[in-house]
């Protein structure tokens, strides 16, 4: 065989095992509830989805409804060979804690949320929630015409202040006499209870709030049907819900955990140690439909109806990305 020959031979031999390896892999997305409506858990599903169609791996998604199963998903996805198991949720701080250092051969990859003292193959994606939240106050503070205004949390837990501290902080920026109810949805089910959540909006409306944000993840349907049939204008989180509910939704705090998940994936399989990625509106991880030109117009989201709104949520946004208005971190003020 010629030099050029045994060259390509052994070229192409290699690709092919750069394309079988590529094959062999396999992520598995591991949810702390069961998916349905929630539209956080569902970014979760897409994330790991388009992970597989960009680095050519198998992947599996499994929903947990209890605690149990959430430690079973995770033992299961391990013991079936996972390379990276995604979860989603301080759900898994403890479970991450246990698993990871018996599956060195494993990446872990945890989002939202991130522990101390973590093993070489634990990873995290976290957001700065409270920067878009920060910007939804300063659209409710501006449009209230009540001087009251609301937000509805999933659990009053550190992590969730990032959602209710961030929005009544940009509410007192631009309206400070402007009174802020904060109220919580709790219970045994706190992240996926309409009812609930429904039953905090309409008591809140009730007492004067005109402008709801609603951080309830699967319960934000319970406000949206409230807005409804009260009348009363909602801010909700995660991805656009304007559409299904249309002359009700002003605007939405994107949280974009999709794109964490494909771009941490690709950083742990180049090889990098230790990822830990914040992400806020200077890295684009957070935004809201106000900030996002080319998906506004054709949103259904209220906000479009007030340019001078935007003009001013956008030059609070820039002076946080540049740094001149630096936000606390509520999480780590309670």
């Amino acid at each position: 065989m010629s030099l050029r020959k045994a060259f390509y031979a052994a070229a192409g031999a290699a690709l092919i095992s750069t394309a079988a390896a590529a094959q062999d892999r396999f992520f598995v997305y591991v949810s702390p509830d069961p998916i349905g409506v929630n539209a956080f858990l569902q970014l979760g599903q897409k994330g790991i989805e388009a992970a597989g169609e960009e680095y050519g791996a198998e992947v599996r998604t499994y929903e947990s409804r209890t605690a149990a199963e959430r430690l079973e998903n995770v033992n299961a996805a391990v013991n079936e060979g996972a390379d990276i198991v995604v979860l989603l949720g301080f759900e898994f701080n403890d479970i991450v804690r246990q698993i990871a250092p018996t599956a060195p051969d494993t990446q872990f990859l945890i989002v939202d949320q991130c522990i101390e003292d973590r093993p070489e193959n634990v990873h995290c994606a976290v957001f700065r929630e409270y920067e878009a939240s920060y910007l939804l106050g300063v659209e409710a503070g501006l449009l209230s015409e009540t001087g009251r205004v609301g937000v509805v949390g999933a659990l009053d837990i550190p992590f969730l202040h990032r959602h209710t501290d961030g929005y009544a902080e940009g509410v007192r920026s631009v309206a400070p006499d402007t009174e802020v109810d904060v109220r919580w949805v709790g219970g045994e089910n706190p992240f996926a209870d309409p009812v609930r959540a429904k039953e905090q909006a309409v008591a809140m409306h009730a007492a004067g709030a005109d402008y709801i944000l609603s951080a309830t993840s699967g319960g934000d349907f319970g406000v949206f049907e409230a807005a409804r049939e009260e009348g009363f204008k909602v801010f909700t989180v995660d991805v656009n819900h304007c559409p299904s509910t249309p002359g009700h939704i002003v605007d939405v705090m994107l949280k974009r955990v999709d794109t964490a998940v494909v771009q941490a994936i690709g950083d742990i399989l180049e090889g990098q140690h230790d990822i830990v990625m914040s992400l806020g509106l200077k890295e684009g991880g957070m935004s809201t439909l106000a900030l996002e030109g080319d998906l506004l117009a054709d949103s259904q989201c209220l906000i479009a109806e007030h340019p001078e709104v935007i003009e001013k949520v956008r030059e609070v946004a820039a002076s946080i990305i540049d740094g001149s208005l630096e936000l606390q971190d509520p999480m780590f003020a309670q």
